[in-house]
């Protein structure tokens, strides 16, 4: 199975990390479901501010939980290695956990305190758009194309500045922060989504008509 490139992959406290996560029998599936409950947990942390108090607290979490996500994204591939499991199902835990917290993350962040759900529904959407092209193009015979300029490490580092953004924004009582931050990238990442979609579509199908030559 194909796998993102990820340069934290190859870092000592990383690989350290997984090399403890796989001598403790703890399995890339599990650690699947992990981060995907932490998107989940994002997204609820978001959505939350809409209707409490503490909201820089909330932001910060959500912020924390999102990085806690792309933690675990990147340690179930490399638990897998270390403890000798890669298989097809665990290219399904990998793909499927991924889509519910995208969605998920990026629905609460759309249904947060001065935020537009429509941006959310959006951007949303259009995430999943990118992991389906990118799975498609693999199944009609093209590589995977794991490229930007929205991939999923992009789009989760605009949700974690965003959040932080607003949690100080509502710490210190600067409106402009609260309001314009969450919506503005909400627009950049459905933007920036589709445009990945079009470009990894654009690639495989170049491949594919190189390759019916």
């Amino acid at each position: 199975m194909e796998r993102r490139p990820i340069a934290a992959r190859s870092t000592a406290w990383a690989v350290r990390l997984a090399e403890a996560l796989a001598q403790r029998r703890i399995t890339p599936n599990a650690i699947s479901v992990v981060g995907m409950l932490c998107g989940i947990g994002a997204g609820l942390a978001f959505a939350s501010t809409r209707n409490g108090d503490l909201l820089p607290l909330r932001w910060l979490a959500g912020a924390a939980l999102v990085a806690l996500r792309l933690l675990a994204n990147m340690l179930d591939g490399m638990v897998a290695e270390r403890q000798g499991t890669s298989s097809p199902l665990g290219a399904l835990f990998n793909e499927v956990p991924d889509r519910i917290s995208d969605v998920a993350t990026l629905l609460g962040m759309g249904y947060a305190i001065h935020s537009l759900p429509e941006l959310g529904w959006a951007a949303a959407l259009l995430a999943v758009l990118t992991a389906y092209v990118r799975a498609q193009v693999a199944v009609v015979g093209a590589p995977q194309d794991f490229r930007g300029p929205m991939a999923k490490p992009q789009r989760m580092s605009l949700v974690i500045a965003a959040a932080i953004l607003a949690g100080l924004g509502s710490a210190v009582g600067i409106q402009y922060l609260q309001v314009a931050v969450p919506q503005s990238f909400l627009l950049i990442i459905a933007v920036g989504s589709a445009w990945t979609a079009w470009r990894r579509l654009s690639r495989g199908a170049d491949f594919l008509r190189k390759g019916a030559r």
